[in-house]
């Protein structure tokens, strides 16, 4: 009888650290985002539109790495890499 984690098992734990540790950074990018943007509108209102075009952008460039790991979490998970 094995004692050891199996293939399929070492291939969850992958797919889990792929996807938990790929969200702390855009974590902490959208945070620093949406916060350097409430304080700029705060200190220009009348800049709010184009600030919020920035800010709109900047998250969804903060959100890439995230939808990158989770594909090749996914990728891992599902066994076809």
């Amino acid at each position: 009888m094995e004692t050891g984690i199996s293939n399929d098992g070492l291939r969850f734990i992958a797919m889990a650290l792929a996807i938990g540790l790929g969200a702390i950074g855009p974590g902490a990018g959208i945070g620093v985002v949406f916060s350097g943007a409430l304080q700029a509108m705060g200190r220009n209102p009348e800049a709010e539109g184009m600030l919020r075009t920035y800010m709109f952008l900047g998250f969804a460039l903060a959100e890439v790495p995230f939808i990158l790991s989770m594909v090749f979490g996914l990728l891992i998970g599902f066994k076809i890499i």
